[in-house]
């Protein structure tokens, strides 16, 4: 067994309701707290579920400041921005309450707002320093699992992206609460939920760190999610459904975080940069290409996981590895998810634009089982097409 290292949150709280009650959790972990900045999207402010939060957070004689202007791939200047309200409010605290880019820009402000470094400092692998502002975490997707990872991407320019990965965005607390889920839509919960399960499958076949923990996690993961994803996209009122695809992207959080995602990502990143397609459903569109790609180097691990998705599939690896894919199309089709580029208005003139931004993706792609150069690049968009 190769050594390793396996990093995490150290507290998360899995209880449906539980931010009816946040005041209370935050008070008993973080007595020290006094000005909280609660950091979310217009989108989800108007669901009303942040009042209820609020609420709690006030009868526990907490101030509260709620910074709501988040969009999706968030930009620096929107970073800077919840920086500066956060340094002007003189806040103590942060809690990110939304998806994603909400989760993302939480934990930028956590570590510069009481520090010295310029944005442009921490980009890239290690680059924070110095302490941060306490944080905690609550999705309101079931999709990243930004509660769980030390990751934030930033959109630096029109279609470019920076990444921020220090264990300074290991979040204090996460807290998983499926009520604050109510309301997403069907294609919604669907697009996030296979970017979950993206997210497992690919810290399973990480080419570097993988590791038992990982694989663990990955595989719990997997399962979770791939049997109550239906259920949640039918009814999104299934409470029970929907706290498991909560924990089931904690979970594949946890795993990607510490066994990072690869080749899917970094085909997928050029499709939301450039397109603006949500990140969720750019994974899924490249999703079997890329496995059908990977089959030479991967097909032994993919049949493993086969065993958790289409547990009826026997034969060679090959043969389980295929069942995996096809049991990803079905999942895709069965949600209504678009599952060609196409259908979100990407043509073949479009193609090599992708791929020349998927190479740029060095990071992801050193993850990949299977080393990819630009012409495989071309050749999965085309087959996505």
């Amino acid at each position: 067994m190769n050594n390793f290292s396996f990093s995490t949150v150290p507290n998360i709280i899995s209880e449906t309701g539980a931010a009816k009650n946040l005041g209370t959790h935050i008070r008993s972990r973080f007595p020290q707290a006094k000005r909280v900045m609660v950091v979310t999207d217009p989108g989800f402010l108007r669901t009303g579920r942040v009042d209820l939060a609020e609420l709690s957070l006030k009868q526990s004689q907490l101030k509260v400041l709620v910074y709501s202007d988040v969009v999706a791939d968030p930009p620096e200047a929107v970073v800077l921005g919840a920086v500066e309200f956060a340094r002007m409010n003189e806040v103590d605290m942060i809690i990110g309450l939304g998806g994603g880019s909400s989760m993302d820009v939480a934990k930028l402000i956590a570590v510069l707002a009481p520090g010295t470094q310029a944005i442009s400092q921490i980009y890239g692998i290690g680059n924070v320093t110095g302490t941060r502002l306490p944080l905690v975490q609550i999705p309101t997707t079931a999709g990243t699992g930004s509660e769980v990872t030390n990751i934030a991407i930033v959109t630096t320019g029109e279609t470019t992206k920076m990444g921020v990965v220090a264990p300074q965005l290991y979040a204090d607390l996460a807290i998983l609460d499926a009520e604050l889920t109510l309301g997403l839509p069907p294609l919604v919960t669907a697009a996030t939920g296979i970017d979950a399960m993206v997210h497992a499958i690919e810290a399973y076949t990480s080419k570097h760190k993988k590791n038992p923990l990982s694989d663990s996690l990955a595989r719990q993961a997997l399962g979770m999610l791939s049997a109550n994803l239906t259920k949640a996209c039918e009814n999104g009122r299934d409470l029970a459904a929907r706290q498991a695809m909560l924990l089931g992207a904690c979970l594949a959080g946890q795993a990607f975080s510490n066994a990072p995602v690869a080749a899917v990502h970094a085909l997928a990143y050029p499709i939301g940069g450039i397109f603006h397609v949500p990140h969720g459903l750019s994974n899924a569109l490249v999703l079997p290409h890329v496995l059908r790609f990977n089959m030479e180097s991967a097909a032994p691990m993919y049949a493993e996981l086969a065993g958790i998705v289409a547990p009826h599939v026997a034969g060679t690896d090959e043969a389980r590895a295929e069942a995996l894919v096809v049991a990803m199309q079905h999942i895709a089709t069965m949600t209504g998810i678009e599952t060609t580029l196409q259908q979100v208005g990407i043509g073949e003139t479009d193609l090599d634009r992708l791929a020349d931004d998927a190479m740029l993706q060095t990071r992801l792609l050193g993850n990949n089982p299977r080393e990819l150069t630009r012409a495989d690049a071309y050749g999965i968009y085309r087959s996505a097409l």
